[in-house]
Protein backbone atom coordinates (compact mmCIF):
# COMPACT_ATOMS: atom_id res chain seq x y z
CA UNK A 1 0.00 0.00 0.00
CA UNK A 2 1.10 3.63 -0.72
CA UNK A 3 2.36 5.99 1.83
CA UNK A 4 -0.74 8.45 0.80
CA UNK A 5 -3.31 5.76 1.06
CA UNK A 6 -2.09 4.36 5.04
CA UNK A 7 -1.88 8.28 5.55
CA UNK A 8 -5.46 8.98 4.14
CA UNK A 9 -6.85 5.83 6.30
CA UNK A 10 -5.17 7.32 9.72
CA UNK A 11 -6.50 10.38 8.85
CA UNK A 12 -10.14 9.74 8.96
CA UNK A 13 -9.29 7.65 12.10
CA UNK A 14 -8.30 11.42 13.68
CA UNK A 15 -10.21 13.15 12.65
CA UNK A 16 -13.19 11.34 14.10
CA UNK A 17 -11.81 12.08 17.49
CA UNK A 18 -10.44 15.54 17.53
CA UNK A 19 -12.50 17.90 18.36
CA UNK A 20 -10.82 20.73 17.69
CA UNK A 21 -7.57 21.85 15.15
CA UNK A 22 -4.28 22.16 17.09
CA UNK A 23 -1.92 24.42 15.54
CA UNK A 24 1.41 23.04 16.84
CA UNK A 25 2.63 19.64 17.40
CA UNK A 26 5.41 18.52 19.65
CA UNK A 27 7.24 15.55 19.47
CA UNK A 28 8.50 15.26 23.15
CA UNK A 29 11.54 12.92 23.70
CA UNK A 30 12.93 10.20 26.33
CA UNK A 31 12.06 11.76 29.32
CA UNK A 32 10.60 14.48 28.58
CA UNK A 33 7.23 13.05 27.97
CA UNK A 34 5.64 15.01 31.01
CA UNK A 35 4.76 18.39 29.24
CA UNK A 36 1.89 17.16 27.66
CA UNK A 37 0.55 16.30 31.41
CA UNK A 38 0.23 20.05 31.58
CA UNK A 39 -2.44 20.69 28.68
CA UNK A 40 -5.89 21.64 30.02
CA UNK A 41 -8.61 19.62 28.52
CA UNK A 42 -6.80 16.61 27.44
CA UNK A 43 -8.25 14.31 24.75
CA UNK A 44 -5.83 11.07 24.49
CA UNK A 45 -5.86 9.25 21.66
CA UNK A 46 -3.21 5.84 21.86
CA UNK A 47 -1.16 5.50 18.88
CA UNK A 48 -1.81 1.49 18.96
CA UNK A 49 -5.19 2.62 17.55
CA UNK A 50 -4.59 4.53 14.56
CA UNK A 51 -3.61 2.51 12.00
CA UNK A 52 -0.34 1.90 10.51
CA UNK A 53 0.96 3.86 13.23
CA UNK A 54 4.16 2.41 14.93
CA UNK A 55 4.28 1.07 18.31
CA UNK A 56 6.95 2.35 20.79
CA UNK A 57 8.86 -0.08 22.52
CA UNK A 58 11.45 2.13 24.39
CA UNK A 59 11.03 3.38 28.07
CA UNK A 60 9.91 7.08 28.64
CA UNK A 61 7.33 6.75 25.58
CA UNK A 62 3.93 6.12 26.42
CA UNK A 63 2.56 5.65 23.04
CA UNK A 64 -0.02 8.33 22.95
CA UNK A 65 -1.10 11.90 21.24
CA UNK A 66 -2.45 13.98 24.17
CA UNK A 67 -4.45 16.96 22.16
CA UNK A 68 -4.94 20.09 24.32
CA UNK A 69 -4.72 23.94 25.05
CA UNK A 70 -2.35 26.02 26.75
CA UNK A 71 -4.21 29.51 27.45
CA UNK A 72 -6.30 28.90 24.74
CA UNK A 73 -3.87 27.75 22.02
CA UNK A 74 -4.65 24.38 21.00
CA UNK A 75 -1.19 21.74 20.76
CA UNK A 76 -1.07 18.21 20.15
CA UNK A 77 1.37 16.07 21.57
CA UNK A 78 3.27 12.82 20.89
CA UNK A 79 4.14 11.07 23.70
CA UNK A 80 6.40 8.23 22.45
CA UNK A 81 7.99 8.77 19.41
CA UNK A 82 9.60 6.16 17.29
CA UNK A 83 13.27 5.02 16.49
CA UNK A 84 14.75 3.38 13.68
CA UNK A 85 17.05 1.33 15.91
CA UNK A 86 13.68 -0.13 17.05
CA UNK A 87 13.76 -2.19 13.52
CA UNK A 88 11.14 0.17 12.02
CA UNK A 89 11.56 1.66 8.25
CA UNK A 90 12.38 5.47 8.16
CA UNK A 91 9.13 5.63 6.70
CA UNK A 92 7.41 4.30 9.72
CA UNK A 93 9.30 6.36 11.82
CA UNK A 94 8.07 9.69 9.72
CA UNK A 95 4.58 8.54 9.89
CA UNK A 96 3.48 11.27 12.45
CA UNK A 97 4.99 13.76 10.75
CA UNK A 98 3.05 13.14 7.62
CA UNK A 99 0.11 13.27 9.90
CA UNK A 100 0.82 16.33 11.59
CA UNK A 101 0.80 18.14 7.83
CA UNK A 102 -2.56 16.43 7.02
CA UNK A 103 -4.42 18.26 9.96
CA UNK A 104 -3.02 21.50 8.49
CA UNK A 105 -0.59 21.67 11.63
CA UNK A 106 2.32 24.35 10.20
CA UNK A 107 4.83 24.51 13.07
CA UNK A 108 6.47 21.17 14.52
CA UNK A 109 8.34 21.28 17.72
CA UNK A 110 11.08 18.43 18.39
CA UNK A 111 12.65 17.69 21.62
CA UNK A 112 14.94 15.45 22.20
CA UNK A 113 17.68 13.93 25.02
CA UNK A 114 20.87 14.06 24.03
CA UNK A 115 24.96 13.45 24.70
CA UNK A 116 26.99 16.52 25.47
CA UNK A 117 29.50 16.72 22.23
CA UNK A 118 30.32 20.31 22.93
CA UNK A 119 32.99 20.00 26.25
CA UNK A 120 31.46 23.45 27.58
CA UNK A 121 27.98 21.89 28.02
CA UNK A 122 27.01 20.19 30.73
CA UNK A 123 24.32 18.15 31.94
CA UNK A 124 20.40 19.60 31.96
CA UNK A 125 21.61 22.26 29.59
CA UNK A 126 19.24 23.15 26.37
CA UNK A 127 20.52 23.63 23.63
CA UNK A 128 18.46 25.12 20.36
CA UNK A 129 19.30 23.12 17.23
CA UNK A 130 20.48 25.63 14.42
CA UNK A 131 21.74 22.95 12.31
CA UNK A 132 22.07 18.63 12.18
CA UNK A 133 24.35 16.35 10.75
CA UNK A 134 22.86 13.17 9.42
CA UNK A 135 25.02 10.51 10.40
CA UNK A 136 22.36 8.14 10.28
CA UNK A 137 23.44 8.02 6.66
CA UNK A 138 19.55 7.12 6.12
CA UNK A 139 16.76 9.08 4.28
CA UNK A 140 13.17 8.80 4.32
CA UNK A 141 12.25 10.46 1.27
CA UNK A 142 14.67 7.09 -0.14
CA UNK A 143 11.78 5.58 -3.06
CA UNK A 144 9.90 5.48 -5.44
CA UNK A 145 8.11 9.19 -6.90
CA UNK A 146 4.65 7.78 -6.10
CA UNK A 147 5.17 6.77 -3.06
CA UNK A 148 6.38 10.62 -1.69
CA UNK A 149 3.88 13.03 -0.48
CA UNK A 150 6.25 15.66 -1.14
CA UNK A 151 9.24 17.23 -3.47
CA UNK A 152 11.95 14.40 -3.38
CA UNK A 153 14.42 17.20 -3.86
CA UNK A 154 13.30 19.73 -0.79
CA UNK A 155 15.48 22.28 0.28
CA UNK A 156 17.41 21.85 3.32
CA UNK A 157 18.89 25.48 3.45
CA UNK A 158 17.05 26.25 6.54
CA UNK A 159 15.95 22.76 8.17
CA UNK A 160 15.27 24.63 11.95
CA UNK A 161 13.82 27.83 10.99
CA UNK A 162 15.37 31.06 11.77
CA UNK A 163 12.32 33.18 12.83
CA UNK A 164 11.46 30.28 15.65
CA UNK A 165 14.93 30.31 16.62
CA UNK A 166 15.10 34.15 17.33
CA UNK A 167 11.39 33.48 19.42
CA UNK A 168 12.87 30.88 21.35
CA UNK A 169 16.31 33.08 21.93
CA UNK A 170 13.64 36.13 23.46
CA UNK A 171 11.68 33.80 25.47
CA UNK A 172 14.71 32.18 26.96
CA UNK A 173 15.71 36.00 27.98
CA UNK A 174 12.32 36.09 29.49
CA UNK A 175 11.97 33.23 31.35
CA UNK A 176 15.46 33.44 32.74
CA UNK A 177 16.37 30.13 31.11
CA UNK A 178 20.07 30.23 29.62
CA UNK A 179 20.19 28.70 25.70
CA UNK A 180 22.93 26.69 24.18
CA UNK A 181 22.82 27.09 20.33
CA UNK A 182 24.85 23.89 18.26
CA UNK A 183 24.62 21.25 15.55
CA UNK A 184 22.93 18.20 16.22
CA UNK A 185 24.23 14.70 14.88
CA UNK A 186 21.95 11.99 14.50
CA UNK A 187 23.44 8.05 14.67
CA UNK A 188 21.47 5.09 14.24
CA UNK A 189 22.04 3.64 18.23
CA UNK A 190 21.16 1.86 20.31
CA UNK A 191 24.26 1.76 21.30
CA UNK A 192 26.19 4.39 22.48
CA UNK A 193 29.00 6.28 20.91
CA UNK A 194 32.32 4.95 21.58
CA UNK A 195 35.22 7.78 22.51
CA UNK A 196 37.00 7.90 18.97
CA UNK A 197 33.30 8.45 17.32
CA UNK A 198 32.72 11.36 19.55
CA UNK A 199 35.85 13.06 18.29
CA UNK A 200 35.15 12.04 15.11
CA UNK A 201 31.45 13.65 15.32
CA UNK A 202 32.91 17.17 17.76
CA UNK A 203 35.59 17.47 14.62
CA UNK A 204 32.81 17.35 12.10
CA UNK A 205 31.34 20.09 13.77
CA UNK A 206 28.66 18.34 16.05
CA UNK A 207 27.49 19.82 19.60
CA UNK A 208 25.27 17.08 20.65
CA UNK A 209 24.40 13.76 19.74
CA UNK A 210 20.94 11.68 19.77
CA UNK A 211 19.51 8.35 18.20
CA UNK A 212 16.43 10.15 16.75
CA UNK A 213 14.67 13.81 15.29
CA UNK A 214 16.90 14.52 11.83
CA UNK A 215 14.64 11.74 9.94
CA UNK A 216 11.59 13.63 10.97
CA UNK A 217 12.76 17.32 10.56
CA UNK A 218 13.51 16.57 7.01
CA UNK A 219 9.97 15.10 6.50
CA UNK A 220 8.75 18.26 8.00
CA UNK A 221 10.54 19.99 5.61
CA UNK A 222 9.38 17.90 2.82
CA UNK A 223 5.64 18.91 3.75
CA UNK A 224 6.71 22.58 4.60
CA UNK A 225 6.14 22.56 8.41
CA UNK A 226 7.86 25.21 10.23
CA UNK A 227 10.33 23.12 12.58
CA UNK A 228 12.17 24.74 16.26
CA UNK A 229 14.63 21.90 17.53
CA UNK A 230 15.00 21.79 21.38
CA UNK A 231 17.77 19.44 22.34
CA UNK A 232 18.22 18.74 26.19
CA UNK A 233 21.62 17.59 27.49
CA UNK A 234 21.15 14.92 29.67
CA UNK A 235 25.12 13.41 29.76
CA UNK A 236 28.80 14.07 27.98
CA UNK A 237 29.43 12.21 25.84
CA UNK A 238 31.76 9.09 25.96
CA UNK A 239 35.20 10.42 26.54
CA UNK A 240 34.31 13.60 27.60
CA UNK A 241 33.62 12.27 32.07
CA UNK A 242 34.48 9.18 33.83
CA UNK A 243 30.97 8.12 33.88
CA UNK A 244 29.56 5.38 31.99
CA UNK A 245 26.07 5.87 30.19
CA UNK A 246 22.78 3.91 30.45
CA UNK A 247 19.25 4.90 29.41
CA UNK A 248 17.97 5.27 33.02
CA UNK A 249 20.57 7.84 33.72
CA UNK A 250 19.57 9.76 30.81
CA UNK A 251 15.82 9.50 31.27
CA UNK A 252 16.29 10.34 35.17
CA UNK A 253 18.59 13.44 33.80
CA UNK A 254 15.44 14.70 31.44
CA UNK A 255 12.87 14.22 33.96
CA UNK A 256 14.85 16.36 36.50
CA UNK A 257 15.39 19.17 33.99
CA UNK A 258 11.96 18.82 32.11
CA UNK A 259 10.00 21.43 34.11
CA UNK A 260 12.62 24.14 32.75
CA UNK A 261 11.90 22.96 29.45
CA UNK A 262 8.03 22.68 30.22
CA UNK A 263 8.07 26.59 30.98
CA UNK A 264 10.11 27.56 28.12
CA UNK A 265 7.97 25.30 25.85
CA UNK A 266 5.00 27.53 27.07
CA UNK A 267 6.02 30.98 26.84
CA UNK A 268 7.23 29.55 22.86
CA UNK A 269 4.36 28.73 22.06
CA UNK A 270 2.44 31.62 23.56
CA UNK A 271 4.64 34.01 21.00
CA UNK A 272 4.04 31.44 18.29
CA UNK A 273 0.51 32.18 18.38
CA UNK A 274 0.87 35.75 18.97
Amino acid sequence: MLLKDKVKQSLEFIRFRLVTEPKIAIILGSGLGGFADSLNDPVVISTADIPYYPVSTVPGHKGQWILGNINGIQVLCVQGRVHYYEGYSLEQVTFPVHLFAGLGIKTLIVTTASGGLNPDFKPGDLMLITDHINFGFGNPLIGSPENLLGPRFPDMSEPYNKELLSLALNSGKETGIPLRQGVFCWVTGPSYETAAEVRMLRKCGGDAVSMSTVPEVIVANQRHLRVLGLSLITNLSTGLSDSKLNHKEVTDMANKAGKKLQKLLKTIIQKIEN
